[in-house]
């Protein structure tokens, strides 16, 4: 009789780790997915800035400096590999891009030129997309975080080799505040 109530006892607990493991494999697979999604969304953006700089170039090839910053900007972004570094690297590239659109106040011949605008337009629905999967990103590491601290999941979930992620977050409130285009 002791037999069985223990092999119930054993088989409970076991049926128990199975699914609190293949719950936390589901979530990090999921944020895995969702940072997935961000990467692709900034691959595109960084697709997009050389062909910029090179439209900008035909108008305002003096500006050097400026392209030479957005370049160096665009390579840090791209090389960033933690959600921490990346939101750093994004926020320096966002400045930088700043500075090219700055560009086009003094060039009008440039605010009229349709391959720039076409870009600008790309660019902005592509910054919008990378919002939506920085949302979704955030979403899903909350879930999994989530996962991890409450209880009697907390107990096992380190030893199973599985650690707390890390928000994509812009930084400080200056960094927050929307980057106004203007043509």
């Amino acid at each position: 009789m002791y037999l069985w109530i223990l092999i119930a006892v054993l088989a409970v607990i076991a049926i128990w780790l199975v699914a609190t493991y293949n719950g936390l494999i589901t979530l990090k697979n999921q944020t895995d997915e969702a940072w997935s999604d961000i990467d692709v969304q900034l691959k595109r953006r960084y697709d997009l800035i050389p062909n910029l700089i090179a439209t900008v170039k035909g108008y305002a090839s003096h500006e050097s400096g400026t392209f030479e910053k957005v370049t160096a900007a665009r390579t840090a972004a791209m090389a960033a590999t933690s959600p921490h570094d990346k939101a750093v690297a994004e926020n320096a590239l966002s400045s930088t891009l700043k500075s090219i659109f700055a560009l086009s106040e003094a060039y009008p011949d440039l605010k009229a030129n349709t391959n720039f605008l076409k870009l600008q337009d790309e660019l902005s629905d592509t910054e919008n997309k990378v919002q939506a999967s920085r949302r979704f990103y955030n979403g899903n590491v909350r879930d999994f975080n989530t996962k991890l601290q409450v209880f009697p999941t907390n107990m096992i979930a380190g030893m199973l080799g599985f650690i707390k992620r890390e928000f994509f977050e812009i930084g400080n409130d200056a960094e927050r505040n929307v980057p106004e285009v203007k043509f």
